[in-house]
């Protein structure tokens, strides 16, 4: 649960969880612990759009609504619910096991599991909210943003892994009485992969230096990070499989194993068009 806990949910703790609060990361970081942030509420990623309600009740609130793609939410101790209250967009660590919060494991296509929870007039006090009330929109997207660049880092090692094994095959691998890395036609479209491999890891460096200095621009650096490695990892996974043959998808070769990982990674926290259009608006497109 690396991503979900480590990740996400520890960066939410880290930059604005109470002394309370604070106290899983210890269990965090050895393991005793898993905490999922739901964010998606439906088959895109769209963290600007929060249905999920956050009524005040009492001296807490109420939370309704529904959230998708949670990764390891069928096995998280707790939940960080990002909902909208009155104030704006607000983050509420919430036990799993309270009253009215529903629990569907779901299995993905790369063997994964994430959850679709609903939360059902589920009731918390205050000192459920991380932060302060309706300032949670700055909190999540540097959550996201850290994330983002680390998803970046996995697509690219997926696609450059997948690019290792089909060079090994070519190498190895004989046709008409020569071996197929011989061939020109195959030799261009393995050139062409290393070059967008090595923009994407910079790409993806790039994003991480900008979020290890603090810069402004680190968000946005993220997204780039995330569309480049996204579309190349992609073309490296087809391209495994095209120049592999119908062998590539056997179960003696790893090829679909990457695929389906990139097939999951490209839609976590964004696939490339939703943060291509992100790049395009922040640049006044």
């Amino acid at each position: 649960p690396f991503m979900g806990s480590s990740v996400l949910s520890a960066k939410v703790l880290m930059d604005a969880g109470s002394e309370a609060q604070q106290g899983w990361l210890p269990r965090i970081a050895a393991g005793e612990a898993i905490l999922a942030l739901a964010v998606d509420e439906g088959a895109k990623h769209a963290p600007s759009r929060i249905a999920t309600r956050a009524e005040r009740a009492g001296n807490g609130f109420r939370l309704n609504g529904a959230k998708a793609f949670v990764l390891d939410g069928h096995v998280a101790d707790a939940l960080i619910v990002v909902a909208r209250a009155e104030e704006g967009v607000t983050l509420f660590l919430v036990d799993p096991a309270t009253a009215g919060v529903a629990v569907e494991r779901t299995a993905m296509v790369d063997a994964h599991n994430a959850a679709r929870i609903t939360l059902t007039d589920v009731s918390v006090d205050a000192d459920a909210v991380i932060g302060d009330v309706g300032q949670g929109e700055a909190l999540l997207d540097g959550a996201l943003t850290l994330g983002r660049a680390c998803a970046a880092s996995t697509l690219t090692g997926a696609g450059d892994q997948a690019f290792k094994v089909t060079m090994d095959y070519l190498r190895t691998r004989k046709q008409f009485g020569k071996l197929i890395g011989e061939f020109q036609a195959l030799q261009h479209r393995a050139a062409h992969l290393f070059s967008e491999l090595e923009l994407a890891r910079a790409a993806t460096l790039g994003a991480q230096l900008a979020i290890d200095e603090g810069r402004d621009n680190a968000s946005l650096a993220a997204s780039i990070a995330k569309a480049k490695a996204g579309r190349v990892a992609e073309l490296a996974v087809q391209e495994a499989v095209q120049m592999h043959g119908g062998v590539g998808m056997t179960d003696e070769f790893d090829v679909g194993l990457f695929m389906k990982r990139v097939r999951v990674l490209n839609e976590l926290l964004g696939d490339p068009g939703f943060h291509a259009e992100r790049v395009a608006r922040a640049q006044g497109f």
